[in-house]
């Protein structure tokens, strides 16, 4: 794993396409239970080089109802985005996560985690990539099927603070959904 951690960090695949340039952003370990699949780093996540390391962070850490240890902890938790380094500023937001990374790494790095018990999708991009053709047609419909993709995969809403026009037009998530997830986190960390 560690080989294969130092390869991943030392990537520079799609350099020409970084603004900020590659500095790949994981965290895992074959011992860890639980991988997040999220989008790419973003600014504040690149210059700190912690994964989540953010509001976005903050609030995932709080649905998760885990503290920033367990959530740091890589016997536990594997952090794996979609692209491991930021993408570049877009016109309302980041770019999309870089398109090389997922195919060039992930698979490897699943190959030598045995005991991952559930992967949390974060985002359409992670849910389309893993759903592949179980995917639904949003992620509105991702998250609210979510009991169909598991015991492997939990879909989740991207917990960045730009999404609280989502959040507010779909109450039933932190009602019904987050609930459910905190239980379901909670069974696999005992």
């Amino acid at each position: 794993m560690e080989n294969l951690l130092h390869n991943i960090r030392q990537c520079t695949i799609c350099s020409d396409n970084l603004l900020l340039g590659p500095r790949p952003i994981v965290t895992a370990q074959p011992d860890s239970k639980i991988v997040i699949i999220g989008q790419a780093p973003g600014t504040k996540v690149h210059n700190s080089g912690i994964p989540w390391d953010d509001a976005s962070g903050k609030q995932l850490r709080k649905w998760l109802n885990v503290s920033s240890r367990d959530f740091y902890d890589e016997t536990k938790f594997s952090i794996i985005p979609m692209g491991f380094c930021y993408p570049g500023k877009g016109k309302s937001g980041d770019l999309p996560p870089r398109p090389e990374c997922a195919p060039q790494w992930h698979h490897q790095l699943f190959d030598k985690m045995p005991n991952t018990e559930l992967v949390i999708l974060i985002g359409m991009y992670a849910q389309k990539y893993y759903l592949k053709d179980k995917a639904k047609r949003t992620l509105t419909e991702n998250v609210a099927d979510h009991q169909i993709f598991l015991p492997t995969y939990f879909c989740l809403p991207h917990p960045s603070p730009r999404n609280r026009f989502w959040l507010t037009k779909n109450p039933w998530f932190e009602v019904e959904v987050i609930p459910e997830l905190q239980t379901y986190i909670q069974k696999i960390l005992c």
